[in-house]
């Protein structure tokens, strides 16, 4: 393939940069920036007798990311895609364990775009196109091996320590609502890549008498997802990754944002 005039890539839309890409396949060759593979996470399991089971509903739950760039503004939303199990002790809530999980099959994509960094954004628009190159991207394309797409079908966030500046126990706080504000790191597994992460989390205790009946639980700050972490680069329908393109199209930090910031809000009920 020849080279394109950086001028050029710097002004294709996003379906074009992929369908340029999908002219230069080549091998599988390693991304030294990417973590290693990894396995399916373990289920969480209590630290203490006091902590509870909860299951995360996919009923009302809300997970996005954006992707800020001069002249392109990508949005993913998949509501409705989050599970998994929290255990919850209500007597010292740092010492609560959880896995939760986000299903990529879910997620849609939209788009802003303008000419040019002096232009206005367009509206959001929503490309079928886009969301095809998507999911081969992520390494779920419809051509995929279904095998192989259920190891990278899953987000999966493992809670491995909580903190929190205010009480830690649920009684130490009152009414029928009770709000604390967590630091969380665990493991973030995305693309079969697990990296150490941290969030910042609201979390609300929903009260019935001295019982916790439901917890809402929201991120207050995007966690930021590194794409080169998980190697999440382009990739045919088969899931090949188009490396011949890559050197060329260094101009893509300018185009798209190598960083995806995920919120998330979502509710759990004891099990």
């Amino acid at each position: 393939m020849s080279r394109a005039h950086p001028a050029l890539l710097r002004a294709l839309p996003f379906a074009a940069f992929v369908a340029l890409a999908a002219s230069g396949c080549s091998k599988d060759e390693p991304n030294p920036n990417a973590a290693p593979v990894s396995s399916s996470l373990a289920p969480a399991q209590p630290k203490t007798e006091a902590g509870k089971p909860y299951a995360v509903e996919a009923q009302g739950a809300k997970v996005s990311f954006t992707m800020d760039a001069p002249i392109e503004k990508i949005f993913g939303e998949a509501d409705g895609s989050a599970s998994g199990e929290l255990f919850v002790d209500p007597e010292d809530v740092t010492r609560s364990t959880g896995l939760l999980k986000i299903d990529l099959d879910k997620l849609v994509i939209y788009q802003q775009k303008r000419a040019d960094e002096k232009a206005e954004f367009g509206e959001r628009t929503k490309s079928d196109l886009q969301n095809e190159h998507a999911r081969d991207w992520l390494g779920i394309g419809k051509d995929v091996a279904e095998a192989e797409r259920q190891k990278r079908r899953s987000i999966e966030f493992k809670l491995s320590k909580i903190e929190t500046a205010g009480p830690k126990s649920v009684a130490g706080l009152t009414g029928a609502e009770r709000t604390m504000k967590l630091d969380v790191t665990g493991d973030l597994r995305l693309n079969e890549r697990t990296v150490p992460k941290k969030a910042e989390l609201e979390v609300t205790f929903v009260m019935e008498g001295d019982k916790v009946a439901a917890l809402r639980v929201k991120s207050t700050k995007p966690v930021a997802v590194n794409l080169d972490e998980h190697d999440v680069r382009p990739r045919n329908a088969l899931g090949v990754i188009l490396q011949k393109t890559a050197d060329e199209l260094t101009t893509l930090g300018k185009k798209v944002s190598k960083d995806a910031m995920v919120s998330l809000d979502f509710q759990a009920k004891p099990k």
